[in-house]
């Protein structure tokens, strides 16, 4: 109601002179899902309850550390031994977020389905009934990426059905995030045969929500695990690998082999760790062997992780619209394929259009990511990650900025009012490199009104219809370099 001047004197009246501002969405916070050694916060339980972190200070204070890997170890007539994980053991999402922050991630949310007493389990990861694990992120409207390292661990079937429901959940349920998913044995050389790990990879993806998902080969080394976190107590059966110690000492010190093996025995009972392990290590090198051995195996992850970390470390040094590739990998001494140009090909350009992003070694570079495709590769409009990530974080924005005209009123003054936040907003991305042309015409549009975006029936039943245009930049994947000869001129 307009105020009533009932009394003679002086009134002012403020009036706004700008359109209301939108504000950037946040682009680069993974959602991490998986086990975790405890899942405490102020001393409540925080079990399938998304938690924000900014490092793995704070991961450690309401996670824990690492898992107990441990391996069986056998004796072999070629090698000497041979070292297996017992897979009830391994878990991948605490070595991966160490990855991340080490390729320069800050923000994630965690979503911690359980510990490590038992084994990883598809239905703990995704359960929509009981609301566990991808489903509690519902209710989070930050994260931007969904990254879950432990399921390669599943059985095959089982992590094709993980990651469909992981496209699913950015595609049909949220359409605000992306997947970052892994190839199943992808620490595996392809066979370009009916049990092709690409191949079968692409078929357990199915064809739905591939825009919104990126999948990355190989597997990388790496060098989290240190040497020092490694000892016997990751040997599940010593009274195998205790024989082969025995002989190795007999032959090595001869006459004075009671004494290394007497240390050998400590093994089995109450000990101090350290010293023994580090008595053995100097010692014999069949055990320094095995204790390396199992620290490469641990070091062996998948590259979702580490990819959240890039994409978070380009879009803070650049912006959401540069591709996240031509871009080193910290932490990772080499892939554990060697992949060249050749073997790229089919996996780039394939002609289900389901690319996988390579990462591959270049000599005097080092580990690069050479990929930046969706599994979308067909689409026109879709086929760069860059591009469906850009679009993204625009459509979010802006929502979020109309949300404030919900309600006003259908007309003229509101459509010039929505039309210039949303101008301005779009300016500013063009400004940063998001969009494409000499000048802001060029870059975007903004339509809204009466004739143009909506008809007379719209405006009866209270909708409003806002159509933006967007020449969103794209990566130069290709750079075409064309030398000929010409004549003599002097």
């Amino acid at each position: 109601m307009a105020q009533v001047l009932a009394t003679p004197g002086v009134y002012i009246e403020e009036k706004s002179a700008f359109p209301s501002s939108a504000v950037q969405v946040a682009t680069a916070v993974p959602a991490f899902v998986g086990y975790t050694e405890r899942a405490l916060k102020n001393n409540k339980s925080i079990v399938n309850k998304p938690t924000r972190l900014t490092s793995l200070s704070e991961y450690h204070q309401f996670f824990g550390g690492a898992p107990k890997t441990t391996f069986a170890v056998a004796a072999d007539d070629a090698s000497g031994f041979s070292v297996t994980v017992d897979a009830p053991t391994k878990f991948n999402l605490y070595r991966s977020m160490r990855l991340f922050f080490a390729n320069g991630g800050s923000v994630c949310y965690i979503v911690s389905v359980g510990d490590y007493s038992s084994a990883v389990s598809a239905k703990d990861l995704n359960d929509e009934a009981e609301e566990k694990g991808i489903p509690t992120l519902l209710k989070s409207a930050e994260p931007t990426m969904l990254v879950i390292p432990d399921a390669v661990l599943l059985e095959e079937n089982d992590c094709a059905s993980l990651q469909q429901a992981m496209l699913m959940h950015c595609g049909n349920a949220t359409k605000s995030r992306v997947a970052i998913l892994d190839v199943f044995n992808g620490d595996q050389e392809r066979s370009y045969d009916e049990n092709d790990i690409i191949t079968k990879s692409r078929e357990g993806l199915g064809n739905n929500f591939l825009q919104w998902g990126a999948s990355y080969y190989p597997y990388v080394n790496t060098t989290i695990v240190q040497a020092d976190e490694i000892d016997f107590s990751n040997v599940s059966n010593l009274d195998a690998l205790t024989p082969l110690l025995d002989a190795e000492a007999d032959a090595l010190y001869g006459d004075d082999a009671q004494i290394i093996k007497d240390e050998i025995a400590k093994l089995v009972g109450e000990n101090d760790a350290v010293s023994l392990n580090q008595t053995l290590m100097a010692k014999l090198p069949l055990y320094k062997a095995v204790m390396g051995e199992m620290k490469n195996e641990l070091n062996v992850l998948p590259p979702s992780g580490g990819m959240a970390g890039v994409i978070s470390m380009v879009d803070g040094t650049v912006g959401v619209f540069q591709s996240p590739a031509n871009v080193s990998m910290g932490s990772v001494v080499s892939p554990t394929v060697n992949l060249t140009a050749k073997d790229q090909e089919d996996l780039n350009l394939p002609l289900t259009g389901k690319a996988i992003n390579a990462i591959r070694s270049f000599a005097g570079k080092g580990v690069l990511v050479w990929g930046a495709r969706t599994l979308d590769g067909n689409s026109q409009d879709w086929r760069y990650l860059s591009v469906r990530r850009t679009v993204t974080m625009i459509e979010q924005s802006l929502k979020i900025a109309s949300e404030s005209y919900v309600f006003q009123p259908n007309e003229v003054n509101t459509w010039v009012a929505i039309k210039g936040t949303m101008f301005n907003f779009l300016r500013d991305q063009w400004k940063q490199g998001a969009l494409a042309g000499s000048s802001p015409d060029d870059a975007f549009s903004v339509d809204v009104g009466l004739g143009s975006t909506m008809t007379a029936t719209d405006i009866l039943d209270g909708i409003m219809r806002i159509t933006v245009k967007l020449a969103v930049t794209r990566p130069a994947e290709f750079i075409v370099i064309t030398f000929q000869q010409q004549m003599q001129k002097s």
